[in-house]
């Protein structure tokens, strides 16, 4: 179907079979790669039959934007909102496609045609500190507040009410800056703003902040429906519910943003993977407007330019500046490289293999034959002991980790690897890549007898640690270490030494960033214990939400118990530095 270049009356209905030129704020970007997404979407509506463009409202709804809206934050704070290149393209594509549709008119029960907005959804993908919450907020105020729908409903939602109060905050902080939409002329007050719902006076209208779950949202009739960060929302539910319930409304939208995050969040990058669709014309989907920045697979994440694809308020928010001191902060350390992508790029992170480079590992230490001497020769320093204990036929590990005092500026990381005398055969059969014999008559693995590890041996390791060193605390995973513990505390260990430390992100997150941070510090001593290096080696890192890693035994191509150990170890020094051990990895303990 062709597009008419310009309608000045919603009722007439002829059409121009040649399709018109873009627009010029179009024609701009037509041959930029980084604006797939607008030529998609202004190819897709002109598709549609009988739809059309309004130049007259789009023009007049971008020239008071900056008369109208104002920014709320650091050194924006009070500026006119002035709609940067994409920022005004998405504003035009919104409000300016058209297309007719049949209704029946309430007054007179008879057939009409109404001229409603052909976009009706907004999935906008986007680099974190672009403005993307800002512009969320004041499109949710645009067709909330301005376009003056009697009895509207607006919902604000995230994965949770947290989240969501940050679109729903920037919306209450625009209308407050915004000039005459608080009050009249004579003063009186026009929006009313609470903690959570926001009031329009004149069309009787509420705008309500919502938690993230569908639970009791059934029954509502949306005008307009913002949902921020789609890549951490465990479910579509909510966003589902709120669309079903739109059917009464003549033209609702709904708004969603987010960065990209973890592929292993199902919803997220699914929602992804359809908005990516949509736009390239895979999924016949007229109604959804896509907005994408960000790189391609093969691009080259190191190279300034891939950054300005990426990041088209580059200069304005972020900076230059910033961008540079982050890539220079992530260069080199996989993980930050991954989470740099992620946040700046918008590129989907996977699990990430390869989370120290050996090179990196390997220089950590001023002797790689060092290791056996560690022992003794750090006898009677201040120490902090991790046990991570294998389910049966696994290595189990104990690693002694030592900060940093007046004797030695390193970190000393001395380990210990048990492993069942029966299963010795078969794991050298099976994985020639290891010498295992050679690390057992090394004395870098020790054996217990039988087909599974003998915890009494582990347990005499520790009660060896603590009579040569001063054992400041010892940490297990409570889900198969605490037989162990107990044992120890039969056999004399006092209990207030003893801290759980399960495995997930709320307690490992941290030490882990803080081990990586002192291996590529090159303040770790390891005396290159061949072990611990086949280890850490192989060792991969899973992401949660919110791009926090710890190391994953899953994923890891083998085991990887002492570097386990190394971080809960360094987790119980973080905390014996800062507090004796009586916040922040006991309190951990307490609520986990």
């Amino acid at each position: 179907m062709g597009q008419t270049a310009h309608r000045q009356a919603s009722d007439q209905t002829e059409e121009v079979t040649t399709p018109a030129p873009l627009p010029a704020w179009l024609a701009d970007v037509a041959d930029d790669p980084a604006y797939e997404w607008a030529l998609s979407g202004w190819n897709r509506a002109a598709a549609v039959p009988g739809a059309w463009f309004d130049h007259a409202k789009a023009d007049k709804v971008v020239a008071a934007w900056p008369r109208i809206f104002r920014l709320t934050n650091d050194r924006f704070k009070g500026i006119p909102f002035r709609l940067v290149k994409w920022q005004e393209i998405t504003v035009r594509l919104l409000v300016g496609w058209k297309k007719p549709i049949e209704v029946i008119d309430p007054a007179t029960h008879k057939p009409a045609i109404e001229h409603v907005r052909v976009f009706r959804r907004l999935d906008l993908w986007i680099p974190r500190k672009n403005g993307k919450s800002e512009f969320l907020a004041a499109l949710a105020v645009l067709f909330f507040v301005l376009e003056k729908i009697h009895g509207a409903e607006a919902y604000v939602f995230g994965r949770n009410e947290d989240q969501g109060r940050v679109p729903f905050g920037k919306m209450q902080d625009i209308i407050r800056e915004a000039d005459g939409l608080m009050e009249d002329a004579k003063g009186n007050e026009r929006i009313s703003l609470h903690d959570k719902s926001i009031f329009l006076r004149e069309t009787t209208s509420l705008c309500q902040l919502l938690t993230g779950a569908p639970d009791g949202k059934h029954g509502r009739s949306p005008t307009v429906i913002v949902g921020d960060e789609i890549h951490e929302w465990k479910t579509r539910d909510l966003a589902d519910t709120l669309r079903q319930g739109t059917g009464a409304r003549l033209q609702p939208i709904e708004l969603y943003a987010s960065t990209s995050g973890r592929k292993q969040n199902r919803t997220g990058f699914e929602w992804f993977e359809e908005s990516i669709a949509i736009m390239r014309g895979e999924i016949d989907d007229p109604a959804t407007l896509v907005l994408f920045f960000g790189i391609d697979e093969d691009d080259d994440w190191t190279d300034e330019t891939v950054w300005r694809k990426a990041n088209p308020s580059l200069g304005l928010t972020p900076t230059l500046d910033y961008l540079r001191t982050e890539f220079k902060k992530a260069k080199g350390r996989p993980a930050q490289e991954a989470i740099f992508q992620c946040y700046h790029l918008n590129r989907w992170v996977d699990q990430l293999s390869g989370w120290i480079p050996r090179t990196k590992w390997a220089a950590c230490t001023i002797d790689a034959k060092s290791w056996p001497a560690l022992w003794n020769q750090h006898k009677g320093r201040k120490a902090f002991l991790a046990c991570d204990v294998s389910s049966t036929r696994d290595l189990t590990a104990l690693v002694v980790v030592i900060p940093p005092d007046d004797t030695c500026e390193r970190w000393v990381i001395i380990p210990l690897f048990w492993v069942p005398e029966a299963t010795l055969d078969e794991r050298a059969e099976q994985d020639r890549r290891v010498d295992w014999k050679k690390w057992v008559s090394s004395g870098a693995l020790r054996t217990t007898p039988g087909d599974s590890v003998d915890q009494s041996f582990v347990q005499e390791a520790i009660k060896d640690a603590c009579a040569h060193f001063d054992v400041q605390a010892f940490g297990f995973d409570p889900w198969n270490a605490r037989k162990l513990a107990g044992d120890l505390q039969h056999d004399g260990m006092d209990a207030e030494l003893q801290v759980e430390m399960r495995q997930g992100h709320q307690t490992l997150s941290g030490p882990t960033k803080e081990l990586e941070r002192l291996v590529f510090a090159g303040k770790v001593e390891h005396g290159g214990h061949p072990v611990l290096a086949w280890m850490f080696g192989h060792c991969t890192v899973r992401f949660d939400a919110n791009l926090n890693y710890v190391p994953d035994k899953k994923n890891s191509l083998d085991k990887i118990d002492g570097a386990v150990a190394s971080v809960m170890g360094v987790g119980l020094a973080m905390g014996g530095e800062e507090d004796g051990m009586d916040g922040y990895f006991k309190s951990l303990a307490g609520a986990a």
